[in-house]
């Protein structure tokens, strides 16, 4: 039995799902997004409510049926409310900057970095003096969102021994003790 594959899901106004031919669409305010589906898994929309099924009690459709309700969730959220991703830049001299879709952002490397944002993100950089550069997107792509975050993450992620490095803001990273001189 499924958890989270049973739990229905509620359509809130202004919402509007099709699901034909093993897509769901989604459409809402902030959007529109569309998931393709396995053929083991159905979708019974009924109102205001979607209820997401399996055919079989295999080991991979009871999997599979979880996976598509929260991604389905996701989408009716998505295109709702929308998702918010803030990461801060910690480091001496860091910076970041954005110009239309593109983030240049300086971080103790020899050259600047440019990342190509996607048009469906939002994005803005925010630099206060005296406190950390925090570059903030949002979207209604929560799939789109965490995988832009982790790339910008990758280009230098936080170090244990000072914590240098992109984190997202609230996240703790585990610090080190450095090396001890022995007399």
């Amino acid at each position: 039995m499924s958890r989270i594959g049973n739990n229905p899901i509620s359509i809130p106004g202004g919402v509007e799902i099709k699901f034909d031919n093993g897509v769901v669409s989604v459409k809402g305010p902030k959007g529109e997004l569309s998931q393709n589906i396995d053929s083991s898994i159905g979708v019974d929309i009924d109102g205001d409510t979607l209820t997401v099924t399996r055919s079989t009690e295999e080991k991979q459709h009871k999997a599979n049926h979880g996976l598509y309700r929260s991604l389905i969730n996701n989408m009716v959220k998505g295109v709702t409310d929308g998702y918010k991703t803030q990461q801060e830049l910690v480091g001496v001299g860091y910076k970041a900057d954005v110009k239309g879709q593109i983030l240049e952002m300086n971080l103790g490397f020899s050259h600047n970095i440019y990342v190509q944002i996607p048009a469906e993100i939002k994005i803005t950089a925010e630099t206060v003096k005296g406190k950390n550069p925090i570059v903030t997107m949002e979207s209604h792509d929560k799939q789109l969102i965490g995988q832009v975050a982790a790339k910008i993450r990758s280009l230098r992620k936080p170090e244990p021994f000072k914590g240098k490095g992109v984190r997202f803001v609230g996240e703790h990273i585990r610090r080190k003790a450095g090396k001890s001189a022995a007399k």
